[in-house]
């Protein structure tokens, strides 16, 4: 009959403790990997492959320069509309980074899907510095609960992001969140100037933008869980 010692007891304990306490840290690092699906660029940094010039009136040129695209200034609006038919509804997150090279107004209002209706997020409108939903029931971001003035610099990224859950529309500039909306009892919706950049554009006012790293992500199920827990908490 085989036997053991005490210390090689005590050994294979410890050994069997060390490998079971890896398989336990290897197996959190892949659960909070996938916590998070991957995002999806929406430009290549080259072309404007998977875009066409959204139809306002008189619109300034879209063309893209250095990994950049530019919105020039057109009569009012210039802007792209995203081509593509696999843009989510619902439950996703969409980022990307902007900047006012030229004018005051609108340099990246983005016009999003909110499962069968749209919104757009108003980034610097009204004379510069509206920051907001438009609309709410009807009302502009200039006027509705969302707005608020942000003072933005000419020629100064700033990172934008927009999630859409079930109940719930959240924007951030930067890493400062600007809006957070329990859309349960709203009615979303944009101005008809916008229904030219659906299901998802990216449009200036009277000013020259420069917009990139465009992306959309899903939320995972933690995600949306986390923010419907967050919804109830309030």
């Amino acid at each position: 009959m085989m036997s053991f010692s005490r210390t090689n007891l005590s050994c294979t304990f410890f050994l069997a403790l060390c490998l079971g306490s890896i398989i336990v840290v290897q197996a959190g690092f892949s659960q909070t990997a996938s916590d998070k699906s991957e995002w999806k660029s929406l430009f290549d940094g080259k072309t404007l492959k998977g875009w066409k010039q959204s139809d306002f009136f008189k619109p300034g040129k879209s063309s893209v320069k250095d990994g950049v695209i530019i919105l020039e200034k057109g009569s009012k609006m210039t802007g792209l509309t995203y081509d593509g038919k696999d843009f989510p509804k619902m439950n996703y997150e969409v980022s990307l980074e902007s900047k006012r090279v030229d004018g005051r107004d609108f340099f990246c209002t983005t016009t999003f899907p909110v499962g069968e209706s749209f919104c757009s997020f108003v980034v610097g409108g009204w004379g510069g510095s509206v920051t907001g939903l438009s609309s709410i029931d009807g009302i502009d971001a200039s006027e509705n609960q969302t707005g608020q003035g942000i003072e933005y610099k000419n020629d100064q990224w700033y990172k934008i992001r927009i999630r859409v859950t079930d109940k719930r529309v959240e924007t951030w500039v930067d890493k400062e969140q600007t809006v957070d909306l329990d859309t349960t009892d709203v009615k979303l919706g944009i101005r008809i100037e916008c229904n030219v950049s659906t299901p998802f554009g990216i449009a200036s006012y009277d000013t020259v933008g420069a917009v990139k790293d465009i992306k959309v992500r899903n939320l995972s199920p933690a995600e949306i869980k986390e923010v419907a827990k967050k919804a109830i908490k309030k």
